[in-house]
């Protein structure tokens, strides 16, 4: 990998507040402790392995508040006190993903602030460019770990060229989240899968359901995407920037950008989908009040809904909605990995890498999902009575596994070096057209002229 130095006024990642659905932050009380034991903790460490830890401190990074920091600290407690190599974790929250990326870029290389780092999903073609990180592969075959002990559509969106650069950690996807006492009044048996099939029954729901609206679908650049993934379109060129790094969008020249807006905005044209806001979290208050039939958001928001819904009304999970009816495509996750950063220091390389093991072991993973929401990256994870457990508690969150393994790899999404502006741009394209002041094809047409300038200025800057 190339090393590069890049300019400290990207715009990559200089959107401000980005608030991503799959960073929910969930507000249920803890339901599981970890198990007492972890199969990553190294206990029967050599000599000199253990000698080339012993004492060591490393710092990571986190953007994780609420409920979930308090699981993250959870782990890192248990972590510090049952490691037999001499590790110590500091966590450190950093606030937004955004500002965690940021104070990176301040930075110095070699110097870094931090030996850990929790990115979004979305700063991951960045991350890779950057020259800060090493793989976290490379960590993998130095220790000869089995990778496959990952979900592969997970670990397939941080993998290029066959290498794994970060390791997965908070992963969720999108559902459509339904209100299953108005279905059932207006005698809708079958869950729509795709935005004609919720246009179709809109009437039922409104008419016969009782619902205010029929869907409250905020305006979000994630889903956008997820829409593209459905119909098996590229976001981007160069296979989706992952064979190399995107010089332009694909959207506006596949057609599936002009397809997702002309059904979306018939949504809104008839009433069925009002303007509810932007961002990922601005339609379920309508739903979990009970005003509004349905609503997309994140898996890792399931659990929040439930609370806040409070058994006013049963609540369903469905897969998320298709543009047209015979598309094929699945998922792409969201959420953020763990970036393991090059300060040019054996032992807090290893250290780094006995902390990620442990918290990607089934026992971490089971207990993060419990408390969070988020998949368990981690396959035999599910084997885990925590897991088990919260399953049988929540059966929803089932629809989020099924979808995920119903997924393949080519659904996982692009790589994009300005995603975090490309997601502004579509969202305020977006909420121009729906208040009538553009065409489905004039909105696409205008993000794909706005993100390729931003994609341009970024490659120019950085070559």
């Amino acid at each position: 990998m190339r090393k590069r130095t890049l300019a400290l006024g990207l715009t990559a990642v200089t959107a401000a507040g980005l608030l991503l659905g799959c960073s929910t932050q969930t507000k249920t009380n803890k339901t599981a402790e970890v198990t007492e034991t972890s199969q990553t903790v190294a206990e029967s460490k050599s000599t000199s392995e253990t000698n080339q830890t012993d004492k060591t401190t490393i710092t990571f990074w986190h953007s994780m508040g609420g409920v979930n920091g308090e699981a993250i600290d959870t782990l890192v407690e248990k972590f510090n006190k049952e490691n037999t190599v001499g590790i110590t974790v500091e966590a450190q929250y950093q606030g937004s993903y955004d500002d965690a990326i940021n104070k990176l870029k301040s930075a110095q290389i070699g110097n870094m602030g931090a030996d850990l780092v929790q990115i979004y999903d979305i700063g991951t073609r960045f991350m890779i460019d950057s020259g800060w990180i090493t793989p976290m592969q490379t960590l993998i075959d130095e220790d000869k770990w089995d990778s496959n002990q990952i979900e592969p559509n997970i670990a397939a969106y941080y993998t290029v060229d066959k290498t794994l650069y970060s390791m997965p950690f908070n992963s969720s996807t999108p559902i459509l989240y339904y209100n299953k006492d108005m279905f059932e009044k207006a005698g809708i048996t079958k869950i729509p899968d795709s935005l004609p099939g919720i246009a179709k029954i809109g009437d039922e729901l409104t008419q016969k359901g009782g619902a205010g609206e029929v869907i409250s679908l905020g305006i979000y650049g994630w889903f956008f995407e997820q829409f593209g993934c459905k119909q098996q379109a590229f976001y981007a060129d160069n296979g989706n920037g992952r064979e190399a790094a995107a010089t332009a969008v694909d959207f506006d020249q596949n057609g599936s950008a002009v397809k997702t807006l002309t059904a979306w905005k018939e949504l809104t044209d008839k009433g069925y989908a009002p303007n509810v806001g932007r961002g990922g979290d601005a339609g379920l208050a309508d739903f979990s009040a009970g005003k509004s039939a349905m609503t997309l958001g994140s898996t890792a928001s399931l659990k929040q809904i439930l609370t806040d819904v409070n058994g006013k009304f049963e609540v369903g999970t469905a897969y998320f909605p298709k543009v047209n009816a015979d598309d094929k495509g699945g998922v792409s996750i969201g959420g953020g990995s763990l970036w393991a950063l090059k300060n040019e220091d054996a032992a807090k390389e290893k250290a780094v890498w006995e902390f990620v093991k442990f918290l990607v072991s089934p026992e971490s993973q089971a207990y993060w999902n419990s408390q969070t929401g988020y998949f368990p990256v981690t396959v035999k994870a599910h084997e885990e009575e925590v897991f088990q457990d919260n399953i049988k508690n929540f059966p929803q969150f089932k629809t989020a596994i099924d979808q995920l393994h119903d997924s393949t790899p080519q659904s996982a999404g692009a790589l994009l070096s300005v995603f975090p502006e490309a997601r502004q741009t579509v969202e305020t394209e977006i909420e121009t057209m729906l208040n009538n002041n553009k065409t489905p094809e004039d909105a696409a047409a205008n993000m794909a002229k706005s993100i390729n300038k931003s994609i341009a200025d970024y490659n120019l800057l950085n070559d």
